[in-house]
């Protein structure tokens, strides 16, 4: 078993804190949203985690995500439920990209997506704090993580997903343990019935950011950005936005490394990217707006990103403004061409959503958001593996003779 699991955990929660009153919650308590009806925050003693450890204690650690053990919730080391957390590399594509380009490829992390990175840790601490039965919405990947890790601790889980969700997310979900339904309306519909089943005490709710733990899990993507890059962060982050927790836990661990003194004060612009056929944060980044009205009628082809209505739309909204970034929205066809471009032409199979950040960057750099000398990072938010592809059709007769030059 890996060091990092087996090693006494010391942790350093002190509390969760409303994100839009800061009103102070116990840890080591369940909770939900706030009394307010936003997401809670854990907060540490980030003196104490300084004085206990160094960026050359971490270094010298497993690179895989439980490296960042005194960063994250979790008390208990028997608490602990892993598939295998590795640390996902940075992927060049200087054909589809550019020269200075790096797809940060979460599609090698367990259950094919990073979503497997909120989830543990929110799983985790359910079974940490006595959780036995979870109901979630889903378009797909978050579904398949939840059911991964619910089953391997034992816990009961029902998912929800919109009724066109991909058909393997669907049967991957059923196959690792969950019981999964299919709804005739959209993620936010599916999130209603999970809401008034958590409010008739059926299940815990697991919707996204309606619980603090899956932020937890998501920041380790800016803790090993940080470690990756040198401990001097990129320029520019493009990051397929939906619900927007990981963005959001990014922007978190960036402010808990600079307190920590580990890196500068530095930030990367943070693009959150959205599909122009369900783009609520890039309406309101555009309106001057502090929340995100719902979207109707939402749809495209990259279904993780087609979350009408988010909970932490204000945290996406303030992170890309403080960050100097932007929210973009890209078509359907340019999504497309960009997942086969990466493929054809640097042989990395993007998943539409990634294929959106690829979308996205190419009309950032053609309108001056970025430049060509910038350090960036895409974010592949799944194995493109799960994802339709065009057919293959050609095939050979072995009986016939067969034609070489035609092939």
């Amino acid at each position: 078993m890996n060091e990092n699991l087996t090693t006494d955990r010391e942790t350093f929660v002190t509390h969760l804190e409303c994100s839009i009153t800061g009103e102070r919650y116990e840890a080591d308590q369940l909770h939900g949203l706030s009394r307010a009806g936003r997401p809670l925050l854990v907060r540490y003693d980030l003196g104490a985690v300084r004085s206990a450890i160094s960026r050359d204690t971490i270094e010298a650690r497993p690179t895989d995500l439980w490296r960042w053990r005194e960063l994250l919730p979790v008390r208990e080391t028997s608490n602990i439920v892993s598939l295998g957390e590795i640390e996902t590399p940075l992927v060049p594509i200087p054909r589809s990209g550019g020269p200075n380009v790096l797809v940060k490829d979460e599609g090698r992390l367990p259950t094919g997506s990073f979503k497997a990175r909120g989830l543990v840790m929110a799983v985790a601490m359910a079974k940490e704090l006595g959780v036995t039965r979870i109901a979630m919405p889903t378009n797909g990947n978050a579904g398949a993580a939840l059911a991964a890790y619910a089953t391997r601790c034992g816990i009961e889980t029902i998912v929800l997903c919109p009724d066109d969700t991909p058909e393997i997310n669907v049967r991957e979900i059923a196959m690792q343990g969950a019981r999964v339904w299919r709804v005739n309306g959209l993620i936010d519909d599916c999130g209603a019935i999970v809401g008034k089943g958590a409010a008739e005490g059926r299940w815990f709710d697991f919707s996204t950011l309606k619980e603090p733990y899956r932020i937890e899990g998501k920041k380790t993507m800016g803790l090993e950005l940080a470690a990756q890059f040198g401990w001097k962060l990129p320029d520019a982050i493009f990051y397929p936005t939906g619900g927007g927790t990981g963005l959001i836990g990014m922007w978190k661990a960036f402010d808990e490394l600079e307190q920590l003194g580990w890196i500068g004060s530095e930030r990367p612009k943070m693009f959150a990217v959205q599909a122009s056929g369900c783009a609520p944060i890039v309406r309101a980044f555009e309106a001057g707006e502090e929340h995100a009205e719902r979207w109707e009628d939402a749809s495209t082809v990259a279904a993780g990103i087609r979350v009408p209505k988010a909970v932490g739309d204000f945290l996406i909204l303030r992170a890309v403004r403080e960050s100097g970034g932007q929210a973009m929205a890209v078509g359907d066809p340019a999504i497309l061409k960009a997942v086969e471009a990466a493929a054809k032409q640097d042989g990395l199979l993007l998943c539409p959503e990634g294929g959106a950040t690829l979308a996205a960057y190419r009309q950032a750099l053609n309108t001056g958001l970025v430049d060509e000398d910038d350090r960036v990072v895409l974010f592949n938010c799944a194995t493109g593996l799960k994802y339709p592809m065009p057919e293959a059709p050609q095939a050979l007769d072995r009986t016939q003779a067969i034609d070489f030059d035609a092939l």
